[in-house]
């Protein structure tokens, strides 16, 4: 998010310093190369760029007027809550560099209360503070950047100022018609995880029907299609597979749960716990599948594994879907060889001892069943049989219900899907 909002900003025309603690990260960015996979980032990060620069001395922050939080607020270590480690550290190195005139601006998801507090600590300096929760979805960040669906300020009451510094940094998107909501801190707060919240819970639902269809031998992509004509449920997000993953959505239901008990709300969200479980609960009906597949053992099996990252147009593998399948199925004792066409090295970094290939044809030489578990449109757009001509087994699960059945069970191939018959 940082790196993206730094370089929309400039885009957008203000003059924009980046800060972060990690060297290698500023080194690339000042070099005009992206430290990650994001799509359209590349072409906003020329080092030629005189409105955008990048630093880890936090001194440079002096020379701006607006200073947006944008670090990450991870599960703690051994819990479920939302660690605000980062967001504390940003705002404290902050204080010395800010004083009359300046906003803070955060931009992390945190825990509901934490924007008042934070501005407690910022009051002292003549600094004032907002909450402009983001609403990026890999893979689209820039364009959700530059033309996002809203805006959303949470501002103290007695802070007139601070939603005019906001419209004047937003002022093309605003002039566009991005619908626009000042609020108070909490709401804002609340806007984006209760956002997450029901986009898992939709998720979650839809890949619940898909267990009941498996045993009824219905087919839950029909369903989903025919309760999506609904206007009040709508077919987007309605995707049965193998469910949710990234740096978002998991640990946000999770740190949601863990402020409700704190709040002495639990029981509000309760649910959330159940939208958790049927998440997880697909991942481990992937491996099922191959296994039922392949004679009811996947000892020395061996399957090829299509797709590393938790979804397409990302290299990002935190809590993927796809990455614990590939190791589910090792644990199981197939022989799995994976690609994907950004993730690799991503995926490296955390599960090394995997069998990575680059070339899709190598990756499914010779296997015994091909899974799909992550949709980029190079795995859609397969040809079937000639994907027949590289593979030993004729096994396809797809974890995604990207592909087309027919057109695999034409060529020969075994298909299986989540929830379809």
């Amino acid at each position: 998010m940082g790196a993206v909002h730094a370089a929309c900003m400039a885009e957008l025309g203000h003059d924009v310093v980046g800060i972060d603690v990690d060297e290698s990260k500023i080194e690339n960015l000042s070099a005009g190369r992206a430290p990650f996979f994001e799509p359209g980032l590349g072409d906003l990060l020329s080092p030629d760029n005189a409105r955008l620069r990048f630093t880890t001395d936090i001194a440079a922050a002096e020379h701006a007027r607006v200073h947006f939080i944008a670090v990450g607020t991870p599960q703690v270590a051994g819990g479920v809550a939302a660690d605000l480690t980062y967001v504390n550290a940003a705002v404290e190195a902050l204080l010395p560099h800010i004083g009359p005139g300046h906003l803070v601006v955060g931009k992390s998801t945190v825990p509901v209360g934490t924007a008042a507090r934070l501005a407690e600590l910022v009051a002292p300096t003549g600094a004032s503070l907002a909450w402009n929760p983001e609403f990026l979805r890999e893979g689209f960040a820039v364009s959700d950047t530059l033309s996002p669906d809203r805006l959303v300020y949470g501002v103290d009451n007695r802070d007139d100022r601070a939603a005019e510094v906001l419209d004047e940094i937003y002022k093309r998107p605003l002039e566009a018609g991005t619908p626009r909501i000042v609020t108070d801190y909490a709401t804002a707060e609340l806007v984006k995880v209760s956002a997450n919240a029901f986009l898992a819970t939709k998720i979650s639902f839809i890949n619940a029907m898909a267990e009941i269809a498996e045993v009824t031998g219905a087919d839950v992509t029909t369903l989903a299609d025919a309760i999506g004509y609904d206007a009040r449920i709508g077919r987007r997000f309605l995707n049965a597979g193998v469910g949710f993953g990234g740096g978002c959505l998991p640990k946000d239901i999770r740190a949601f749960q863990a402020r409700a008990e704190e709040l002495g709300v639990g029981h509000s969200l309760a649910f959330l716990a159940d939208v958790d479980d049927v998440n997880l609960r697909r991942r481990q009906r992937v491996v099922d599948l191959v296994t039922e597949n392949l004679g009811g053992d996947l000892m020395g099996k061996a399957v090829t594994v299509l797709g590393l990252a938790f979804k397409p147009e990302s290299d990002d593998v935190r809590d993927s879907p796809a990455l614990d399948v590939a190791q589910r199925l090792v644990d199981a004792g197939a022989i799995v060889r994976a690609t994907d066409p950004e993730a690799i090295e991503t995926a490296r970094r955390i599960r090394p001892h995997l069998d990575y290939v680059e070339s899709i044809q190598e990756a499914i030489s010779g296997a015994d069943a091909v899974v799909v578990v992550t949709e980029w449109h190079q795995f859609r757009e397969l040809d079937p049989a000639e994907v027949a001509g590289w593979a030993r087994g004729r096994v396809v699960v797809d974890g995604r219900n990207c592909l087309d059945a027919s057109d695999w069970r034409s060529a020969g191939w075994t298909y299986a899907g989540l929830g379809r018959p």
